[in-house]
């Protein structure tokens, strides 16, 4: 019922009552939470950490996954690989080399069975990827500029869009024709077409040229699909949002139902498009600012520590000015609830229906920047062509999940592909077996660090020292086998006489000491191979105990030459210092240090000094 205006009661009376001023705004009514939330968070990726990572020869630039149960990977010299999806990962299933110059573009089919990559050089491959073997090759007279395959399963050809880089014409071929003649070839923009998106549920292709406008177009007849959408004029739409802001579409990625679709932008803005209507739903903000001012709120969720935070600044300004990294993307879930993309952060998980983030993924891993990421949610169970026989699946049905939710990403100027999925890394006794696979002979800097550690480990390490200090005695049980790099540059000082006079320069109660530094401020000290060496972490050497012995750094791999023994527990350092001794006599003389007086930098005022050390003889 409305409410009587002009003062009326609603009878053609006067009101008996005197009108009142506005009072309070009535309370927002709660966001109703996603219905199933839980239930599509257990179908997705969870880990902190990536569980598995494979080498390609050169940087990989492009990740793809087929319905097929197949990871197609693409790098930048131009080599492509498939990988067969298993159980519990993933394994190698053959490699080509697909072009001779870098890969610039990677489609897959809507039906899994097809894949296509374009490179500079005038050749457009086409892959079979159950049986992983090159179809087709159509020799162009143009540079491609993007490609995207734009038919549905059961059509009689199979169309794919290849657009010129240099022109607005996008040409269409049948793969199965074996013809190098397109079939079709219209001009559907003013500018050459630098992103093409096929969604198949109303088969309609997104297409998006270098200055940012965006269009619809059905893959049969190049005209507007007016009968798939619900507007006539682009005027009516928020299409021209990338436009207005002056930026460019990065890529475009479909829902699986169709009814959405997301656009990344170099101005770090995802937005998140209605189909039909061509309005915006969500726009999320991760540029540099936003990101700094999250950092100095007080949510834990989003916030690094000051030294982390700044490397990882750094390597975003390295990627603006970086033209041949690999452009970021942001990808649906299959309930098409969840939209999920690669941030300074780490991966982002959001709900799109509360329009919070749900989850954050490889935040730890604070040496790999992920840009490029797609999602595999494949059913096994459902694949006909796949099931075992009723007793085989029984008898697997204890020991093999149906499902593997994984997300496939590609880092910023790394020759690897990283693998999400519910399942933390493994750490295994042998070193060499770890999550990070050498199935390419490693470039010449990690094959010097490889040789660096080998040769630690063949030269037999002392395992325990005595640090003789002002205060008394302090035993240290050192751990070569674990970290013999770290030994190996501890005790290499420690014979050389380097902490010889040096002082405790950092002494908090409740915490630890530190020491190392000849500069005697924490902002001096270098390692016995003059450079800053590598983190090594170890699954059995935690920060869960006091009189812990770990490497003092400035972020990940920044090893030199200061050290810190801890008064606690301290398990927030764990994969961030690299845990090398415990004490094992003389706590006593650790804690009489913890308890000096000190000043507001945590310097003692009274100097305790390392006298020199003793290292037994190897």
């Amino acid at each position: 019922m409305e409410e009587p205006q002009n003062g009326n009661d609603g009878n053609g009376g006067s009101a008996a009552e005197p009108v009142v001023g506005p009072g309070p705004a009535p309370r927002a009514r709660p966001k109703r939470p996603l219905q199933f939330e839980q239930a599509y968070l257990d179908t997705l990726p969870s880990a902190n950490m990536y569980e598995k990572s494979y080498m390609h020869r050169d940087v990989a630039t492009h990740v793809a996954v087929s319905t097929a149960d197949f990871f197609i990977t693409g790098s930048a010299d131009g080599h492509l690989k498939f990988w067969k999806k298993t159980a519990t990962g993933i394994e190698f299933a053959k490699h080509f080399r697909s072009h001779l110059g870098p890969i610039d573009g990677i489609a897959v089919s809507a039906d899994g069975l097809l894949c296509c990559t374009i490179s500079n050089d005038h050749a457009v491959k086409i892959y079979d990827v159950v049986n992983y073997d090159m179809m087709v090759m159509i020799r162009v007279s143009f540079v491609p500029g993007a490609v995207e395959w734009v038919y549905k399963q059961g059509d009689a050809k199979a169309r794919l869009a290849v657009s010129d880089r240099n022109s607005s014409y996008i040409h269409i071929y049948d793969a199965r024709a074996g013809t190098n003649e397109p079939i079709i070839s219209k001009e559907m923009h003013l500018g050459p077409v630098k992103v093409m998106k096929y969604n198949h549920v109303f088969d309609t292709v997104i297409s998006a040229d270098t200055k940012g406008i965006i269009e619809y177009w059905s893959p049969g007849t190049f005209q507007f699909p007016e009968d798939k959408v619900k507007f006539r004029l682009k005027s009516d739409t928020d299409l021209f949002e990338i436009v207005k802001c002056k930026t460019a579409v990065s890529s475009i990625e479909v829902s699986p139902d169709g009814k959405q679709f997301s656009i990344t932008s170099p101005d770090r803005r995802i937005r998140v498009f209605w189909f039909a209507t061509g309005k915006l739903r969500r726009v999320y903000d991760e540029s540099l600012e936003v990101a700094q001012d999250l950092q100095r709120s007080d949510v834990p969720m989003y916030r690094l520590e000051a030294i982390d935070f700044g490397r990882r600044m750094a390597i975003e300004k390295e990627i603006e000015k970086t033209e041949t990294a690999p452009q970021p993307n942001a990808v649906f879930d299959e309930s098409s609830n969840f939209l999920i993309y690669a941030t300074l952060l780490g991966i982002k998980v959001v709900n799109l229906y509360t329009n919070k983030v749900a989850r954050i993924l490889g935040k730890v891993e604070n040496n790999d920047r992920f840009l490029r990421i797609a999602l595999y949610q494949g059913d096994r169970s459902s694949k006909k062509v796949r099931k075992l026989p009723t007793a085989a699946a029984n008898a697997n049905e204890s020991k093999e999940p149906l499902t593997d939710p994984t997300l496939l990403c590609c880092a910023f100027k790394k020759h690897r592909i990283y693998l999400f999925s519910r399942r933390e890394p493994e750490e295994p006794e042998d070193a060499t077996k770890g999550r990070d696979v050498f199935n390419e002979k490693p470039p010449p800097d990690e094959l010097l660090a490889v040789s660096d550690i080998g040769k630690s480990v063949t030269t037999s390490l002392p395992d325990n020292v005595i640090l003789h200090t002002t205060m008394g005695d302090i035993h240290m049980k050192l751990y070569p086998e674990e970290c013999p790099k770290t030994v190996e540059n501890f005790t290499t000082h420690c014979r050389n006489g380097y902490y010889d006079n040096l002082i405790f320069h950092r002494v908090i109660k409740g915490f630890m000491i530190q020491t190392g530094d000849p500069l005697g401020d924490g902002t001096g000290g270098q390692s016995i191979w003059g450079r800053e060496f590598e983190d090594e972490f170890h699954k059995s050497l935690r920060h869960d105990r006091p009189f812990t012995v770990s490497m003092a750094n400035a972020g990940p791999n920044t090893n030199g030459s200061q050290f810190f023994i801890t008064t606690v527990a301290t398990p927030w350092l764990d994969n961030k210092h690299t845990v090398f001794g415990r004490v094992i006599k003389g706590m006593d003389v650790v804690q009489a240090i913890e308890k000096v007086k000190t000043d507001k930098t945590d310097k003692p005022y009274q100097d305790v000094k390392i006298l020199n050390v003793t290292v037994p003889k190897s």
